[in-house]
């Protein structure tokens, strides 16, 4: 791996040559520049009078699944809408240069993936697979863009 950024410095360039495998871990900043509200950030438009904490709980989801599953539907739309950004496109690169390269995420987009990266462990699960709570099986949505209100909707 050839040092041509003059931002990194020497002995991380170094490191990263003599490396066999590297982990990156992320979390919600990394998303946060393509525009993709941070899990603490004041919600918007419908979800404003909501805790997003609040909401992602399995509690939540059994006493308003309508609720919450109407969130979690209006933030897969904003993540549909986003693009990876700078830093995602520079993990998935960084990939190309050394034997493995794991990516560890707290965040629950795919902005790593289609930059690129192929070895991505989603800490807290993705909203493009969700799981059945009873069971355990995950499924997948179509990954085209749903038509979803930016400021979201209840499902009933």
């Amino acid at each position: 791996m050839k040092n041509t950024h003059h931002d990194i410095p020497p002995a991380l360039a170094q490191a990263l040559r003599d490396a066999r495998r590297v982990v990156v871990f992320t979390g919600a900043g990394v998303s946060a520049e393509s525009g993709i509200a941070t899990f603490r950030d004041a919600l918007t438009g419908l979800w404003s009078r909501f805790d997003a904490q609040a909401l992602a709980t399995p509690e939540a989801f059994q006493e308003h699944p309508d609720v919450v599953w109407g969130w979690y539907e209006w933030r897969r739309a904003q993540v549909l809408r986003a693009s990876p950004n700078a830093a995602h496109h520079a993990i998935a690169m960084l990939a190309r240069h050394v034997p493995v390269l794991s990516v560890i995420t707290q965040n629950v987009d795919d902005l790593h993936e289609r930059a690129g990266s192929r070895n991505v462990t989603h800490l807290h699960g993705s909203l493009h697979a969700p799981r059945c709570s009873r069971c355990g099986v995950a499924q997948s949505f179509v990954s085209e863009t749903p038509e979803e209100p930016d400021t979201g909707r209840r499902i009933t």
